[in-house]
């Protein structure tokens, strides 16, 4: 998560896409930001226990074409308790109770539910959700000009001169992504890019955001609508 885009039905299916979704609604939340953009990422995994905010999307194909636009909220409680809200153009819902991940689709009226070891995987949610970053990633600050480059490339972007962007590449080179890019401006989180393992970008733009909330657990509790086609995957 990349992230949905009112794919059809076998692309919700997809582990590569649970990942991606996942991993987007995730790694969004860091709360502030330092000189180390580096040092940000590890003391948010240490020290960020919820968070909440808005964000628009842009999803791009791999030739750079804009696919979709999209926004919605997030929220999340560690350890592995998230909800992540698309409101348009479709509304979609994907709840992580801390045991199983569920994902809405409400113009279908379809929910499909897979335990969270393995929506998760070897994702940036995992690593946000308690993994260890050194284990699982290779973090870097990433310099001026390439961020600026990577920035220009993303739709809807129109300060991307002035975020400074920390890059984690997975060490598994066999996951559901290439790399992972957190955007900073001054002491806030400004943007989330995903490059996935197909070459599409999605790329978050955030606003509002708060960390160190106090979160109904409501919130990260889903019950399937009344009538709705529940597929349960391994």
């Amino acid at each position: 998560m990349s992230i949905p885009f009112r794919p059809n039905t076998d692309q919700y299916m997809s582990k590569k896409m649970w990942g991606a979704i996942i991993g987007a609604s995730l790694i969004g939340w860091v709360a502030t930001a330092q000189a180390d953009g580096v040092d940000t990422l590890r003391s948010f995994v240490k020290d960020v226990n919820s968070g909440r905010g808005a964000f628009t999307q842009v999803v791009t194909s791999p030739d750079g074409k804009r696919v979709r636009k999209s926004s919605g909220s997030l929220e999340f409680q560690r350890p592995n308790k998230f909800r992540f809200t698309y409101q348009t153009p479709a509304e979609q819902v994907i709840v992580g109770d801390g045991q199983k991940v569920w994902m809405w689709d409400a113009d279908l009226n379809q929910v499909t539910v897979r335990p969270m070891t393995q929506a998760m995987g070897s994702t940036p949610a995992a690593l946000l959700a308690g993994g260890s970053l050194e284990k699982d990633f290779v973090l870097k600050n990433v310099a001026a000009s390439s961020s600026n480059a990577a920035a220009a490339t993303s739709a809807g972007s129109q300060l991307s001169s002035t975020i400074e962007w920390v890059e984690a590449l997975p060490r598994n080179k066999d996951g559901q992504f290439q790399s992972v890019r957190v955007g900073f401006r001054g002491p806030n989180l400004a943007a989330l890019e995903i490059l996935d393992s197909f070459g599409q970008r999605s790329r978050l733009d955030f606003a509002q955001f708060e960390g160190k909330v106090t979160l109904p657990a409501a919130r990260f509790q889903f019950t399937p609508p009344t009538g709705a086609d529940v597929l349960n995957q391994p």
